[in-house]
């Protein structure tokens, strides 16, 4: 089967779509036409680049290199889950709880995935690790930064009630049970989703690309499966993770709430 490239051209017309709905939204005013059109913008530029630095990688596979790579997709992933919470713990704890979670489940199930499961020689082949590192950092990032964006908020929210359970002698873990669940359901439902809805209302990235690249659509499949199962792994152990982490530093060493550990929103 013969892949059709695609050029200029072709991308151009796709990009007269984001023109349009940042036409709308303007037209609407929702004020979201900017950062529509910078986001754009954005996925083009960063695109372009990884795909020359994977075309690199690809001719010349050295674990230096791949590793560098990796730490970069890793620490930009975490700046993403800091930025995306509304309170998040002052100082370094902002950045690191979120890296932390996801350093050790997606790095875990990809070395996983790629020793055990898939087996390519050597094991850390580009053509595989990256990918799936991305996909895996990708989805994780989006369930922990909802769930520690739900449990500081609602730490916040419920600090009345979570006081009150405090001096009647519950430790900081129990006190914090109820949002400690609402985070983890909230970092937990996304990838929920899409695993019930993967093949009958969606066909998941991964899949769809192998199937343009004229890979045999079983072939797809059993790598939609495994990608499918090592995302879900991965987004709700580092989501465990961090919401463990982030409701230890909700409290001192005398089991007393320190709201004053998070930042006040402008």
């Amino acid at each position: 089967m013969t892949i059709i490239a695609l050029g200029p051209l072709d991308l151009g017309i796709a990009a007269l779509l984001i023109v349009a709905l940042a036409a709308t939204v303007r037209w609407q005013r929702l004020g979201l036409e900017g950062s529509l059109l910078i986001a754009a913008a954005r996925t083009v530029i960063q695109l372009l680049l990884i795909g020359m630095v994977l075309k690199s990688l690809f001719a010349e596979t050295r674990l230096l290199w791949i590793a560098l790579l990796a730490l970069a997709m890793l620490l930009i992933a975490g700046r993403e889950v800091a930025q995306r919470q509304k309170r998040r713990f002052l100082g370094w704890w902002g950045f690191g709880i979120g890296t932390g979670a996801m350093f050790t489940s997606s790095f875990t199930v990809t070395l996983l995935a790629l020793v055990v499961i898939i087996g390519p020689t050597p094991w850390y082949a580009p053509q595989y690790a990256i990918p799936l590192l991305g996909m895996m950092l990708g989805n994780t990032m989006t369930g922990i930064a909802l769930a520690l964006e739900r449990l500081t908020q609602e730490a916040w929210r419920e600090r009345g009630t979570i006081e009150a359970r405090l001096a009647l002698g519950h430790s900081a873990q129990e006190a914090m049970i109820p949002m400690r669940r609402d985070a983890i359901r909230t970092g937990l439902t996304p990838i929920i989703n899409s695993m019930a809805a993967a093949g009958i209302v969606s066909l998941p990235g991964m899949m769809t690309g192998q199937i343009l690249g004229g890979n045999p659509p079983m072939t797809a499949v059993g790598y939609q499966i495994l990608i499918m199962f090592m995302i879900s792994a991965g987004t709700g152990f580092g989501t465990l993770i961090a919401v463990w982490i982030a409701t230890r530093r909700l409290f001192d060493r005398r089991q007393r709430l320190r709201l004053d550990r998070l930042n006040t929103p402008q």
